[in-house]
């Protein structure tokens, strides 16, 4: 009886709050179907396309909810507010890219035999990501985490015939696996000190937990999550996997753990830091101001992590042959620039966030793409693969150099203004050792940009015949340029859109059920 009274009538719920999520749910299981009942040589691209179909249906209703009050279903286990509604989009764009890229890869990759469930596989993860980005406890975040996790491990071995392909997905598994494993210890030890699993319960309860002498179990509790959570960041010293993971997937699947996975990763860590561990400070959502040692101890580890994480994931990238390991080590560069926010806790650390995200997003999809246009024209993922592609493909070429510069961070591009707004809360929030290290390693990272760039206008290819670009690739590098150059012409129409369409404060408020 005590059941029921807790969870009411399950008809009672507002399910359309979940629209997105059934669609996608409902796409992947006709996929899978489909795939089934398909010919074994039947063209599976038009999985694809339906795919890519219920990915813009979903992204409508994502849409449709924004701006809206705050709704939760299931006592608080599932909200949707403008943190949730922010996040999917960003999980939806980058899958929708994925899936044109993946038109491609797919047609012409003799080592994917299996092709129609990597689609759905895809759809699996990205279900998973958005159950991460609406959580609002443990037990729902967990499973949102392991759908994704799982999902991906399969996704980085489907190449079943390649050595690297094979010896990236067990390294991935592995480490993965004890990665969800010291997370979901630390999970346990929030458990037993609180008693409950909800993130707004365990913020009402940490206090005084903390207070009455608890306080190194609420540390390494906090520590023990964040590692988990860092492993999908891949942040240092948890990144060891990346280069490895990255250089052996399918360069479609690469370009998804680099945007999306790690998205989905900050999505959570924000969620849990903000609201459970939050309740410990007296954050003042006008001024920004902070009190109490353990925030302040926790942004000290948070802004350690970020500075290894810069100077490591820099140093190590310029010593890369291979651009899919070059840009791991950039993808571990660009986590310690997101986490510095984390350290600084200023008024828009979400807008940061999720502007610098959506820089990455069109910077980095749009270099994937051509990654894998070039890497399959010269069949090697070497970095003199580049070389003269300005003479094969002009306009790839000088979207290349677009995409390359916004991930320095360099002007006309959004990525400046998304380091920029970082570096300015590093110097607001008085970190200016923080904030000299974010400078000196993004100069340091011109030199392994400018490498690829050196190699696509002043090196002579092996060939001078012209690249065939095809329709998909086109797109997703069109879509992707136009939103490099106008974010970074434009940047405060994008900041306040994501001001005020997704509300940070919508996530401390109450849920509408």
């Amino acid at each position: 009886m005590s059941s029921v009274s807790k969870w009411g009538n399950l008809a009672q719920y507002d399910w359309s709050v979940m629209s997105p999520e059934f669609i996608i749910l409902g796409v992947a299981t006709l996929l899978s179907l489909l795939d089934l009942f398909m010919n074994k040589k039947a063209d599976r691209r038009i999985l694809a396309w339906i795919g890519f179909l219920g990915i813009i249906v979903a992204g409508y209703f994502v849409v449709r909810n924004t701006g809206q009050n705050v709704v939760s279903i299931l006592n608080d286990m599932y909200r949707v507010d403008g943190f949730a509604n922010a996040f999917k989009l960003l999980f939806l764009s980058g899958v929708a890219f994925v899936f044109l890229i993946s038109l491609t890869y797919i047609d012409e990759s003799k080592n994917i035999r299996y092709s129609g469930e990597y689609y759905y596989l895809i759809l699996t993860a990205l279900l998973g990501a958005m159950l991460m980005a609406s959580s609002s406890d443990l037990i729902t975040l967990f499973v949102g985490l392991e759908l994704l996790s799982i999902s991906s491990y399969i996704l980085v071995g489907t190449r079943k015939q390649h050595i690297h392909s094979n010896e990236s997905a067990f390294k991935y598994v592995i480490s993965g696996g004890i990665a969800s494993a010291i997370t979901l210890y630390g999970m346990s030890f929030i458990y037993g000190l609180t008693g409950s699993t909800n993130l707004y319960v365990i913020a009402e309860r940490l206090s005084s937990v903390f207070y009455d002498g608890f306080d190194f179990l609420v540390y390494f509790s906090f520590f023990l999550m964040f590692v988990g959570f860092a492993f999908k960041i891949s942040v240092v010293p948890y990144h060891m996997w990346a280069p490895d993971v990255y250089q052996g997937a399918p360069t479609p699947i690469a370009a998804f753990l680099s945007v999306v996975s790690k998205a989905a990763g900050f999505a959570i860590v924000l969620r849990v830091f903000l609201i459970s561990f939050g309740s410990l400070v007296s954050f003042d959502m006008e001024t920004g101001q902070q009190g109490s040692v353990l925030v302040n101890t926790l942004s000290v580890y948070i802004a350690i992590v970020a500075a290894a994480s810069m100077i490591i994931g820099n140093t190590l990238a310029m010593r890369q042959v291979n651009i899919k390991r070059m840009m791991a080590y950039s993808g571990i560069a660009q986590a310690g620039y997101l986490l510095v926010p984390f350290a600084t806790l200023t008024v828009l650390m979400f807008e940061q966030t999720m502007f610098y995200l959506v820089a990455y997003l069109f910077a980095n999809m749009g270099a994937f793409a051509i990654i894998m246009l070039v890497n399959r024209d010269q069949k090697t993922e070497d970095l003199k693969s580049f070389a003269g592609l300005y003479h094969r493909a002009p306009w790839m070429a000088i979207a290349m150099t677009f995409f390359l510069l916004s991930l320095a961070g360099l002007p006309i591009t959004a990525g400046f203004f998304g380091k920029f707004y970082i570096f300015m809360s590093a110097i607001v929030h008085s970190s200016y050792w923080l904030a000299g290290i974010m400078l000196a390693t993004s100069v340091v990272s011109y030199y392994y940009y400018f490498g690829v760039i050196r190699q696509m206008y002043m090196r002579p290819g092996k060939t001078e015949a012209p690249l065939k670009v095809p329709a998909s690739i086109g797109l997703v590098v069109l879509i992707a340029l136009v939103g490099t150059v106008a974010a970074g012409i434009m940047p405060d129409p994008v900041m306040q859109y994501i001001h005020h369409k997704f509300p940070l404060q919508q996530m401390f408020q109450p849920g509408g059920q």
